[in-house]
């Protein structure tokens, strides 16, 4: 009997296995065990000999740390199941109590999440994608370059007046409808890995020009208030940030019109079309304006919490998630509706909000915090921003970009006056980076959001974000130098005698 067919057999599966992705899934595990096993680490030290030390569960929550980025960089598994691996695994191992590590994935800014998706779902099904898409087109003209412009410059606007996972969650459809005029081939484009990654850059850049944005800017105003005494108002945020901001709007632009020149220099005659398009939709129906009145009414309301002292203590994510309520309410939504949310998206900032709570809590962070910037201690001025401000950039993709500020300020604020560094640059250039996470899907929601396009792999994100990172890091060193000293931002100061 011949043994040929199992011969066969055998030898198909031995093709049809994934070296390549064996391979980073061991690498990841291995990671996590060589660290998670190693002997102790030296403590952090500070300016002020105060030691910070690794403990057994700091080291474990680096390990899964460099275990969960290797598996997203690589993507060895749907990104949403790595996500699932950071809570087994900081059980599993005892790094924190499992009801601590999975309560981290129905976090409020999770839900916050889960709610700009379903805002973003239901512009798609009423018909609003479609008639915000057409309108811009008609203005914006053919030239894809021209609409590369136009969603930037969209996208950067409206998170001056909303939350930038809104605002991504808002243009995605619009996004996809803009990519199906340009190709109907249901393949990544050039142009479709501009279009989305620029899209998440750019709500990153425009976030930090507002309290609205996110989060991130009213929180670290009070902390920096607590640690110095002194209070940063909304329009003084404002006008430090607009000028970098926009910035790096146009270089993000300039960026992708040079990594993602789109096949397809013009689009003929879509000019025409989109005005016929838009003429074909007719009157508003009701589903558009029930749509377009709630998700105004809750940008209102989260946007009012900064200065109505009544709203200050409802929860900005109970806001939101009532509009929510109200589509299925009203029968704007259905049940089969919620099929079409990206649970894989979700699942992925259910693990990225556990890491960092992981890091946060045992103080693996911290002990990152002070080894680093106890590097540039004896450095110059301008040196030293940037090493903290470049610190704050690479945790911001880890962690929430709120804790990448507050493990950093306090060692930084220690630190500065000894070197002449006014608190203020250290803040500013602080949060300029925490809000520009651009080398991990796990960094921001807009980066995730873009992802489900599937124009792009974590990979391309990864080395698009890069090349972001150094234009960011050169754009911070020329506010310190050259912007922020001109509009009048105290950057040094007589230094404290050591």
């Amino acid at each position: 009997m011949s043994n040929e067919p199992m011969e066969v057999t055998m030898a198909a599966a031995e093709q049809s296995i994934d070296w390549k992705r064996l391979f980073f899934l061991v690498l990841g595990v291995a990671l996590f065990f060589i660290i998670y096993y190693a002997p102790p680490w030296p403590d952090a030290i500070d300016p002020q000999g105060n030691h910070f030390i690794l403990t057994k569960e700091g080291k474990g929550a680096l390990a899964v740390f460099a275990l969960a980025a290797t598996w997203w960089i690589f993507e060895v598994l749907p990104i949403g199941v790595t996500g699932i691996a950071i809570g087994v695994f900081q059980a599993m191992f005892l790094i924190r109590k499992p009801e601590v590590a999975f309560k981290d994935f129905m976090d409020p800014s999770v839900l916050f999440i889960f709610g700009s998706i379903v805002i973003g779902l239901t512009f798609t099904k009423s018909g609003l994608t479609k008639r915000m898409a057409y309108k811009m087109l008609s203005i914006v003209g053919e030239r894809t370059s021209m609409i590369y412009l136009g969603c930037f410059v969209m996208t950067a606007v409206l998170t001056h007046l909303m939350a930038h996972t809104a605002v991504a969650a808002t243009m995605f459809p619009l996004l996809l409808a803009i990519h199906a005029l340009y190709t109907s081939e249901d393949v990544p484009t050039k142009f479709g890995k501009g279009l989305f990654i620029g899209m998440a850059y750019v709500a990153g850049a425009g976030s930090i020009i507002t309290l609205l944005g996110a989060a991130r800017g009213a929180v670290a105003i009070g902390f920096f208030k607590e640690m110095t005494g002194r209070e940063v108002s909304f329009f003084e945020l404002s006008y430090y940030m607009a000028p970098v901001g926009w910035l790096m709007v146009f270089l993000i632009w300039g960026m992708m019109l040079l990594l993602c020149k789109p096949e397809k220099a013009v689009i003929i005659g879509l000019k025409e079309r989109a005005v016929q398009m838009y003429a074909e939709l007719g009157g508003w129906s009701r589903k558009e304006i029930l749509t377009l009145a709630i998700t105004l009414a809750v940008i209102i309301l989260i946007a009012a919490k900064n200065w109505v002292p009544a709203l200050q203590g409802i929860d900005k994510t109970a806001i939101l998630l009532s509009s929510t309520l109200l589509f299925f309410i009203l029968n704007i939504l259905k049940l089969e509706d919620l099929e079409d949310i990206p649970w894989n998206i979700i699942l992925l900032f259910g693990g990225a909000m556990s890491i960092g709570f992981c890091l946060w809590q045992t103080e693996a962070a911290k002990w990152l915090a002070v080894n680093w910037l106890a590097l540039f201690k004896t450095a110059p001025a301008v040196v030293f921003i940037l090493g903290m401000a470049f610190f704050v950039m690479i945790m911001t993709n880890f962690i929430m970009n709120v804790a990448a500020i507050a493990i950093s300020l306090p060692v930084a604020l220690v630190i500065a006056p000894y070197l002449g560094v006014a608190g203020e640059v250290i803040f500013f250039s602080a949060l300029m980076t925490a809000g520009m996470p651009f080398l991990l899907l796990i960094g921001a929601a807009p980066n995730a959001i873009a992802y489900n396009s599937k124009q792009f792999t974590t990979g391309e994100f990864l080395k698009f974000g890069i090349v972001a990172s150094i234009l960011l890091m050169v754009v911070v060193y020329l506010a310190v130098a050259v912007i922020w000293p001109i509009m009048g931002m105290p950057i040094t100061i007589t230094p404290v005698a050591q």
